[in-house]
């Protein structure tokens, strides 16, 4: 069985959350990466992520050619950014498990997923495997709203399907589905008024929002919808009757049609108001990324379902009700899975990863490039 390198593993993991790269400024981890692919035989580009997108790099695609001939071509896929608070990160590692002293977060989100990638990398060469071509795609501003996998030049990747290595859960986890998520920005609009001296006179924006939100259906929705209110603001002060205020929500489904109602849902509930209340609410929706979902016989799933059973792992197929950079780069055309990684407590300064669940997404990470070649020449 393939086993990765404890020590080598480690201390890659080690090194890479050593290095700042708090989402928006990824260009120190850029130039880092960049050498690293390519001192193990990738070849490197970068698109224009950074000048779209402002931050600090661009994304990277890094592709090391095939052993193997007719083999079909898959990638993986992680971020190199991290959520704040990321600097100056001390790992501790206490009883196998990697925890920061507590004042950041660790970088395991995703940086176990990138050193896992480059052990994978490693084995390939230690266990002499054959292989088809295979891309690793590192992105930048994935935690400021997956904006670099939106601004990804997605003609820089040559391969059938892919995988994201960046979810949370044990390692054996696969993310077959993924909703569709839509922002919404509501604009209500009243009349102003001295609500002293003439309330009548006016039309509060502030009660407009209140019963439009009154009508809507929030939360779970059912088991594959949600909806929420993240902000509401309006107002100057307590003597003005307010004529504006904005309400910022979100819908998110894994059924593209129970969006579509969910979305209309929320859009009957302002026009409602409009006619309770008076004034009028400008409803704008963003479509902020789009879903995917995949049973166990599509070629994605099964294939890594195969390689989980390979490496001694059993394979759990899962929902998910957030979004990664699968869910924008799948939506290019390339059918992706995301793999659990094995951390926990994310985005917190409790975050960890234990090293047994590293050593186990590399070694399936290994499973998927070989599963991926003997079904290529089957």
């Amino acid at each position: 069985m393939i086993q990765a390198d404890r020590d080598r593993l480690v201390s890659e993991f080690i090194e890479l959350v050593k290095i700042d790269s708090e989402t928006g400024n990824e260009e120190k981890i850029s130039v880092v990466l960049k050498a690293k692919f390519e001192a193990l035989g990738f070849t490197v580009v970068e698109d224009d992520a950074k000048e779209k997108t402002g931050h600090g790099a661009n994304n990277l695609i890094c592709t090391l050619e095939g052993t193997k001939e007719g083999v079909d071509p898959i990638f993986f896929n992680s971020h190199m950014d991290t959520v704040v608070p990321g600097k100056e990160i001390k790992p501790q590692i206490e009883d196998e498990i990697i925890r920061s002293d507590g004042t950041t977060i660790l970088g395991a989100d995703d940086k176990a997923g990138i050193a896992a990638i480059i052990e994978m990398v490693r084995l390939l060469k230690d266990y002499d495997i054959d292989h088809g071509q295979i891309q690793v795609v590192l992105t930048v501003g994935e935690e400021s709203g997956l904006i670099g996998a939106k601004a990804l030049n997605a003609t820089f990747i040559d391969a059938k399907y892919g995988y994201a290595v960046d979810s949370h859960g044990d390692v054996g986890g696969l993310i077959v589905a993924s909703p569709t998520q839509a922002k919404f920005e509501i604009t209500c609009h009243g009349k102003t008024a001295h609500a002293g001296v003439a309330p009548e006179e006016g039309i509060s924006a502030i009660t407009l929002a209140s019963k439009a939100i009154s009508k809507m259906k929030l939360g779970r929705i059912d088991e594959d919808t949600t909806a929420n209110i993240g902000r509401f603001e309006g107002g100057k002060a307590t003597n003005i009757v307010s004529d504006e205020a904005v309400v910022i929500a979100e819908a998110r489904s894994l059924v593209p049609e129970k969006l579509d109602r969910q979305i209309e849902q929320i859009k009957d509930a302002c026009r409602q108001a409009e006619e309770e209340v008076g004034g009028s609410i400008d409803v704008d929706v963003t479509i902020m990324y789009k879903g995917y979902k995949h049973d166990e016989h599509t070629q994605v799933v099964k294939v890594a379902s195969q390689a989980a059973r390979r490496v001694g792992l059993e394979p759990q197929l899962k929902a998910t009700g957030g979004g990664s950079d699968a869910n924008v780069i799948s939506s290019y055309g390339f059918p992706m899975v995301n793999l659990c990684v094995g951390y926990k407590n994310i985005h917190t300064p409790e975050e960890e990863i234990s090293i047994s669940e590293m050593m186990k997404i590399s070694s399936l990470l290994a499973g998927i490039v070989i599963e991926a070649a003997e079904e290529g020449s089957a």
